[in-house]
């Protein structure tokens, strides 16, 4: 595949997007930015949360992982619907009768200026290394399909892709986003069914054909109870779905900010509720092209790549099948990595301006949207700086590091909001930060010594829940005495 053509399928996508983003943007002022004045119809935004939810990273690592894993992955989405439901029946009416911009002012009104320092702070290191991961993926598909055969340095690649993402986001924000995550969702789930399609037709099988092959093959294996030291173990994943669902969507600005501009806390759950079942057979699909991908490779003699990751984008833009293969590849690619990252932009902005500096408590309308403006490039600034180190390490498939990464860096927030939720008691708020540092030190040493000390135990996800029982237990440890 030409990088021509992949840099005008790019900028066919961006003309769109920038229409969208003009449109939707325009009147946007700073609780425009940060909420979406909260008119967004229910149903829009659960349309466009099913491609919110889907970023680049389950693009491509999705499928990849299907010869490793199987379907297994359908666990964990089992423990994504229980813990969305979680979400939208008790968190979601406590942040609307707070009428919040940001989520973490809750901690706050709870605890003190500290602990809801600690839950910004923790929200900023986790959504900017996961956003970071994410568009990384992005970068590296980029750099092999345009950069490198143009002889450009990955530094440029980062530089070209942060300021598109910064350029659709700076004005709008979330007001903009749901337009946005709309028109992804559409090119996402459009590529996605006519790549199965055309991978299908090519190798000349009929739709029940492929379903007979997928549940023959083994691959379409979902439940895993045999040993529980698999990563694969249905309780590892299940759990450790719920409680990520909970923190990395509850708890999380980026997404929360989508589901608090609906106009009411009774649109927020159906727009939830909707979202989340969509998202289960989108992914169900996803599965499906993994194993039609490994079909395809072993019946044209194709050398399976070293990382998984690499399996989608090598047969779709190599020259294996037809060229619109390609185009509605890197159409899905950018559709759902570029909105993530603006996503996770705008969320940054956010809650930087609001919770770290807490702009709004100090300056009038026009200096808050200053301040926005500026946090906003600083954001950027910091992003691709992060993605450039995460270049050099990167050695690990991109999902795995996501979710590694969120069970060190959501778990202290987890822990925060639980001890908040279901106690009524009061704390030291001032060594709440030492609490939520140690927490992952405690997670870390656990995880380094599992094996050895739990006869061959390997804590895989769910070490997301012992990082938030540590914050929860040390926050016990500092309630004050009446």
């Amino acid at each position: 595949m030409s990088p021509v053509l992949v840099l005008s399928t790019i900028f066919f996508y961006f003309v769109i997007l920038f229409l969208i983003s003009y449109f939707a943007g325009r009147k946007a002022d700073n609780q425009g930015f940060f909420v979406g004045n909260r008119k967004s119809a229910w149903y829009l935004v659960a349309f466009a949360m099913i491609g919110s939810s889907i970023s680049g990273v389950t693009f491509v690592s999705v499928p990849g992982m299907v010869g490793a894993s199987n379907f297994s992955y359908l666990q964990m989405m089992l423990g994504f619907m229980a813990g969305q439901f979680i979400i939208a029946f008790l968190l979601t009416p406590l942040f609307y009768k707070m009428n919040l911009v940001s989520i973490y002012e809750y901690l706050e009104s709870r605890f003190g200026a500290s602990t809801y320092k600690t839950g910004a702070w923790f929200f900023f290191i986790s959504k900017m290394l996961g956003a970071s991961v994410r568009l990384f993926l992005v970068c590296a598909v980029l750099q092999l399909l345009v950069f490198t055969p143009l002889h450009l340095p990955f530094i440029l690649n980062i530089v070209f892709s942060i300021a598109l993402v910064w350029l659709y986001t700076f004005k709008g924000g979330v007001k903009t986003l749901i337009w946005t995550d709309s028109l992804k969702t559409f090119c996402l789930v459009s590529s996605l069914i006519l790549c199965i399609y055309y991978i299908v037709s090519d190798m000349d099988l009929g739709f029940a054909d492929m379903f007979h092959s997928i549940r023959e093959s083994g691959y379409m294996r979902v439940f895993f109870f045999d040993d529980v030291n698999d990563k694969r173990f249905f309780f590892k994943q299940f759990m450790a779905g719920i409680f990520t669902m909970i923190a990395m969507t509850g708890l999380d600005q980026d997404m929360m900010q989508r589901n608090l501009s609906c106009k009411n806390f009774k649109d927020s759950q159906k727009n939830m509720v909707v979202s989340i079942v969509s998202q289960f057979f989108v992914i169900g699909l996803f599965l499906m092209l993994g194993a039609l991908l490994y079909f395809y490779a072993a019946q044209r003699g194709i050398q399976l790549p070293e990382k998984s990751d690499e399996l989608f984008p090598m047969i779709a833009t190599q020259g294996y099948l037809p060229v619109i293969v390609g185009i509605l590849f890197v159409l899905g690619l950018v559709s759902s990595a570029y909105s993530a990252a603006g996503s996770a932009l705008t969320a940054l902005t956010t809650s930087f301006t609001v919770d770290i500096l807490e702009t709004t408590k100090k300056k009038d309308e026009n200096g808050v949207a200053r301040v926005r403006k500026l946090v906003h490039i600083g954001m950027s600034v910091v992003m691709a700086v992060t993605i450039l180190i995460f270049n050099l390490l990167n050695n690990t498939s991109v999902i795995d590091a996501v979710y590694t990464l969120a069970s060190y860096t959501y778990g202290p927030i987890l822990g925060l909001f639980a001890f908040g939720i279901f106690t009524k008691k009061q704390v030291y708020d001032r060594y709440i930060p030492l609490v939520a540092i140690l927490s992952p030190i405690l997670c870390f040493i656990l995880q380094k010594n599992s094996e050895e000390w739990f006869n061959g135990y390997s804590f895989s996800y769910e070490l997301l829940i012992f990082n938030a029982l540590f914050t929860y237990l040390g926050a016990c440890l500092l309630i004050r005495k009446k």
